[in-house]
């Protein structure tokens, strides 16, 4: 079976390779329209990946779109969504004017001035009445590098907000902080080269060929022969086509990991040279892991000792093993120190700085890495800190704004936002480009507590999603392919996007919208030299230099597009040739003694265990390659709606359903301790026996989900929390589930009356 039948097979997709491209036949044509074809190299604006698209301009202007066929991501090939991706700009939900709502809680169409006006009074007033803490913005991984860079420059240094967190806190927060801690600074090692280079894969809480199928391509195409272990409670996709499958039971993954660890150093299987030379802290941690023998992580996780022995035994044996994680990790209220086992395994092994080797967390959003770097959000602008009195000196200097107009402190993370609202200690809250009212963890009786917001301001692409149907200000954005930017990827690089359509009606794309807030604030004088993505990034160059991601040698914007991309760091002088690069070949880390760190943690007790009245653990996750996030333009493709369930569905294992007398197709009510939903009964023998799993993308998911963190990165656990399964008897002829388009309220109290 070639490898693109085998992921067609398991992700229900039509991935095709250099088929002919589909028209997007949205009447308006690009202002880029030529007499003749023009090819337009861009990033897809959908995941992390960071596929490469050629779109064609015909004679009338109107793009063909098809996957760029030398990319060094994605070699020619892309998913579902990447051939969706113009498809989903067309759409009667497009947000196409400025709304405001009126005294009777209508949202009504406004001008562009109107709507700076009403953002900047409405805010300013409630600083006035309640002082600077009571405002906060969301951004988003989902815009331009250079239009995250302006939104938390404009909202922390212009605005004087104290508070503002990303949604990437949802996906990346784990990894970062683990980054941080045990090399110095957020610095994903790896190339997806090594996909293909490594001689074992072992994949941790990752669905890689659902998730990432474009990984999953690259996996398939190594050379080396490569075993491939996944260790996750499901049998997923990806576990199902594995060598291997690790299924223990959800959230002790830690002490799996410490076991391997344990076994490594017990048969003097690590590597002493380096650990002894590039490294800090392995004596505490051999300490540490001395009481995770294999007999207690055989009892603890529910994997036979001798498999856990197997794979030590393959760790020591390859050459070349590469460790890969997402959200199974991420997402967890012990994260950040599972995240560290796993860099540590790689440490114990020198599984590092070589091809096909790497402690290697996969991102989820298209720019989360710009998000990470630029937001101003949990670190200041360029990967720097808010405490940190030199790094203030320094951006201000680069930027050219007062020192004092830098916080000295980062403010609320997202979950501290979330219940400031709830308190009503923030009553201001400025969502951009993300859906917080369908997406954050344990949601339910959010509508009511962004309901009592004074001035909630949306800007998004749709008008219609559920955070924007609570607004009292919308303001339309363009979206991927109607405006100019960058990306950066997974690996780390940075891919130019561009504009190949006009945004409908009068949206704009947030780059303008930010410099309209600017002049109406009156602070457009501090953001002088931002006149253009491009003028951007040439700032961001200036503040990458000299720090671990300098890409201050990229020449230019058109040097993206002829590279297919480029890889940080990329200084002056660096090689303009190289297709992919990898950090710590020299084994020199960005701690200040230029060593990796080990770091460790006791494993935490479950939050919330089963027990008698709930006694079902709920696992939530994506549900196929054609859905993404909160279906806010996945939703907008029939295609794309063909190739997944119609309606919520629970994922239960056969004997579960027999036990509880349900049927394949069924109605069942699942309650946890803070909500209620209804979802159609999918019998799934990769599920153990007292499991049950909800995709994320539909809005009922999160009314079950608790709201728990991890400690350090203060990222989202969403993939633990009891709950009981019961047959739902429909009552007045159908079944009580609110979908994408449910009841919210309509009459809202206008800031502006």
């Amino acid at each position: 079976m070639t490898a693109n039948r085998v992921l067609s097979s398991i992700t229900g997709a039509f991935f095709r390779r250099l088929a002919p491209g589909d028209r997007f036949d949205r009447r308006k044509a690009s202002s880029a329209r030529s007499s003749s074809p023009v090819d337009i190299a861009t990033t897809c604006g959908f995941c992390s990946t960071g596929c490469g698209l050629s779109v064609r301009l015909d004679a009338n202007g109107s793009p063909v779109l098809t996957p760029a066929r030398s990319h060094p991501v994605n070699l020619g090939c892309a998913c579902p969504k990447g051939w969706e991706a113009l498809r989903v700009l067309d759409s009667p939900e497009r947000a196409t004017r400025p709304l405001l709502r009126d005294a009777d809680g209508v949202l009504r169409p406004i001008s562009w001035p109107e709507a700076f006006e009403a953002f900047v009074a409405g805010f300013r007033r409630i600083v006035r009445d309640h002082g600077p803490e009571s405002v906060a913005f969301i951004g988003t991984g989902q815009i331009t590098t250079e239009e995250i860079a302006f939104m938390g420059a404009l909202a922390k240094f212009g605005l004087g907000f104290r508070h503002g967190d990303s949604n990437t806190r949802q996906c990346m927060a784990t990894a970062v902080a683990a980054y941080k801690e045990c090399f110095g600074f957020d610095a994903p090692p790896y190339a997806y080269a090594d996909l293909e280079e490594s001689d074992l894969v072992v994949l941790i809480g990752s669905n890689l060929a659902i998730a990432h199928p474009i990984l999953w391509e690259r996996l398939l195409r190594n050379r080396r022969g490569a075993r491939v272990v996944v260790i996750d409670p499901r049998r997923t996709e990806t576990a199902a086509f594995a060598d291997s499958h690790l299924a223990l039971r959800p959230k002790t993954d830690l002490a799996l990991l410490y076991g391997l660890a344990h076994v490594l150093i017990r048969e003097g299987w690590h590597d002493r040279d380096f650990v002894a030379e590039h490294t800090n802290g392995f004596e505490d941690f051999r300490r540490h892991v001395e009481r995770f023998s294999p007999d207690r992580v055989a009892i603890e996780t529910g994997i036979p000792e001798p498999r856990i022995l197997e794979l030590a035994r393959a760790i020591h044996e390859s050459e070349r093993a590469s460790f890969w994680w997402t959200m199974g990790v991420n997402q967890s209220y012990d994260g950040v120190r599972t995240a560290q086992a796993v860099i540590a395994l790689a440490l114990l092994t020198g599984h590092i700085g070589r091809p096909g080797t790497g402690p290697n967390a996969i991102t989820g959003q298209c720019n989360a890495m710009g998000a990470r770097l630029f937001s101003n959000t949990s670190s200041l602008i360029g990967g720097r800190s808010f405490d940190d009195p030199a790094h203030r000196a320094e951006v201000a200097r680069v930027l050219g704004i007062p020192e004092a107009s830098i916080p000295p402190s980062p403010g609320r993370s997202y979950d501290e936002i979330v219940d400031g609202i709830e308190r009503g200690e923030i009553r201001g809250l400025w969502v951009v480009g993300t859906n917080p009212a369908h997406s954050w963890i344990g949601r339910e009786g959010l509508d009511e507590a962004f309901a009592r917001l004074d001035l909630l301001v949306v800007e998004d692409m749709y008008h219609t999603t559920e955070t924007a149907r609570l607004a009292h200000l919308v303001l339309p954005a363009a979206g991927w392919g109607e405006k100019d930017g960058t990306f950066i990827n997974s690996e780390r690089r940075i891919g130019r996007t561009r504009r190949v359509v006009d945004p409908p009606g009068e949206a704009r794309s947030d780059f303008e919208i930010f410099r309209g807030i600017a002049a109406a604030a009156g602070c457009a004088q501090l953001f002088e030299e931002w006149k253009s993505p491009a003028r951007v990034f040439e700032i961001l160059k200036r503040l990458s230099a000299g720090r671990p991601f300098d890409f201050s040698g990229v020449p230019s914007l058109d040097s993206l597009d002829e590279s297919g991309g480029i890889q940080w760091p990329f200084p002056p002088g660096s090689e303009t040739v190289r297709s992919e690069r990898r950090l710590f070949e020299d084994r020199r880390f960005f701690t200040p003694d230029r060593r990796a760190r080990f770091v460790v943690g006791d494993p935490s007790a479950v939050p919330e265990p089963t027990c008698d009245e709930f006694p079902f653990w709920l696992l939530t996750g994506r549900g196929t390659s054609a859905q993404w996030h909160t279906q806010t333009r996945t939703r907008q493709s029939a295609v794309l709606r063909s190739l997944h369930a119609s309606e919520l569905t629970l994922e239960m294992h056969p004997g579960d359903m027999d036990a509880l007398a349900l049927a394949p197709g069924d109605l069942a009510r699942i309650d946890s301790r803070r909500g209620s939903i209804v979802a159609r009964v999918v019998p799934s023998p990769g599920l153990a026996s007292g499991q049950v799993f909800l995709p994320m993308h539909w809005p009922g998911t999160n009314r079950l989900t608790l709201a728990h963190f991890d400690p350090i990165s203060r990222q989202p656990s969403y993939k633990d929390a009891a709950v009981r399964v019961a047959r739902h008897v429909q009552a007045g002829g159908g079944a009580k589930y609110r979908g994408h388009h449910g009841e919210f309220p309509r009459k809202r109290k206008s800031t502006t009356s």
